[in-house]
């Protein structure tokens, strides 16, 4: 199931049902990722400049070359936190969107049965803020362990695939089932959504590709819970 699943939204991700939602997704999460790095930017420039200055006074001008590695050594800092970040903006992203990408493969390969019910706008921004949380706090966990040869990624990893999987499942299961059954359903098939999970977080891994995670996540997760919803009724 979770091939088939994988499958078929990676195939879905470019096609004509799905650029509404592609585009709104991807500029939503550029957006939040330009205004995060202008931030970070100006974080440093208010408050670690000064302190770098007071901490060297007096330099010659042919060292000048020091504040440009500064600045150069804090963009690459920025970088790796906007890459650590990028796992909870998605999260944000597709409390928004999701309804948009179920209803597409929904109406797409689904179009026998009855379309589900857009989550409530108040509800799912409320959880996407809430997961949004778990996440940074997750991933800052997973950074302790940064300079540990492959533990990192690992950690990197099953963090991801255990949060990413569950959230996006319980909004995908959400359109049919209240969220106590939605909770339900995810804790009974833990191990498909926890393995379904690492395809998800696999996919956040690799640069750029990473951007559309909220649009393949989404779509794959309804898949999935179409297909264990059938297995579910002919059990």
């Amino acid at each position: 199931m979770i091939f088939d699943a994988a499958r078929a939204a990676a195939s879905q991700l470019f096609t004509p049902a799905f650029r509404g939602a592609f585009f709104k997704s991807l500029g939503l999460t550029l957006l939040l990722l330009a205004g995060l790095w202008l931030a970070f930017k100006e974080l440093f420039e208010v408050y670690a400049m000064p302190w770098l200055d007071a901490l060297l006074p007096g330099l010659p001008a042919w060292a000048g070359w020091l504040g440009v590695l500064a600045a150069v050594t804090a963009g690459i800092g920025l970088a790796l936190a906007l890459a650590l970040l990028i796992a909870p903006i998605t999260a944000v992203v597709a409390g928004l969107f999701l309804d948009d990408v179920a209803e597409a493969v929904e109406t797409v390969s689904y179009p026998q049965d009855p379309p589900g019910e857009a989550v409530p706008l108040v509800p799912a921004v409320w959880l996407s803020l809430k997961f949004f949380g778990v996440v940074v706090l997750a991933n800052l966990a997973a950074l302790l362990l940064l300079l540990v040869p492959g533990v990192n990624i690992v950690i990197f990893l099953v963090v991801n695939a255990y949060l990413l999987g569950r959230e996006f499942f319980e909004f995908a299961a959400m359109r049919f089932r209240s969220e106590a059954e939605a909770k339900r359903l995810r804790r009974h098939h833990a191990g498909t959504i926890f393995l379904a999970g690492f395809v998800i977080a696999a996919f956040l891994a690799v640069p750029l590709l990473n951007l559309l995670t909220p649009l393949f996540a989404a779509a794959m997760m309804v898949h999935l819970h179409k297909m264990i919803s059938a297995r579910e009724t002919t059990a």
